[in-house]
């Protein structure tokens, strides 16, 4: 998922985003019309349309301007081709506050074009703005797609081991 002229694997050249000539897909901040694509984006990788959910995320994230929120979409054109979500996190776990990913995803025809890429890089520069120094997320260790994404983007292992157990009835 670089962007750039350089071929993302041997052999191919970078893909080119639907709807939109190279290089004019323009990250910005997510607006109440976005709302049937990212629907329709989640619904397309998960297999599960999640309406409500996602009306309540627009609700917390999208609606109104907060420096510690950030809801982006990456739109070509008049198409959202992807979107990341995230938030400043104060003191969880003992941690100093820094910038959490809690979801990104690029239309998978929009794919290895450098969507993704740009996505986080925006919203790494509003938790900059925010004033933190750090970014976290936290993903299923077999989203083996993701998880590269993620090292390709220099993230890395951090510092906390997530524990669960199941609450019985």
């Amino acid at each position: 998922m670089k962007a750039g002229p350089k071929s993302t694997a041997v052999g191919r050249a970078p893909r080119r985003v639907p709807g939109a000539a190279a290089g004019a897909v323009a990250i910005r901040p997510v607006r109440a019309g976005d709302l049937d694509a990212i629907v329709a984006i989640d619904a397309r990788v998960t297999g599960i349309p999640k309406r409500d959910y996602w009306r309540t995320v627009y609700a917390r994230y999208g609606a109104g301007r907060h420096a510690e929120r950030q809801f982006l979409v990456a739109a070509a054109g008049e198409e959202v081709v992807g979107f990341v979500i995230g938030e400043v996190r104060d003191w969880e776990f003992g941690s100093a506050p820094c910038g959490w990913v809690f979801a990104i995803d690029v239309r998978p025809d929009a794919r290895q074009a450098g969507v993704g890429t740009r996505l986080l890089a925006a919203i790494c520069a509003g938790f900059r703005r925010a004033g933190v120094d750090k970014v976290r997320t936290m993903l299923a260790r077999d989203n083996h797609l993701i998880l590269s994404f993620f090292r390709s983007q220099g993230m890395m292992a951090g510092p906390f081991i997530p524990l669960e157990m199941d609450l019985a009835p």
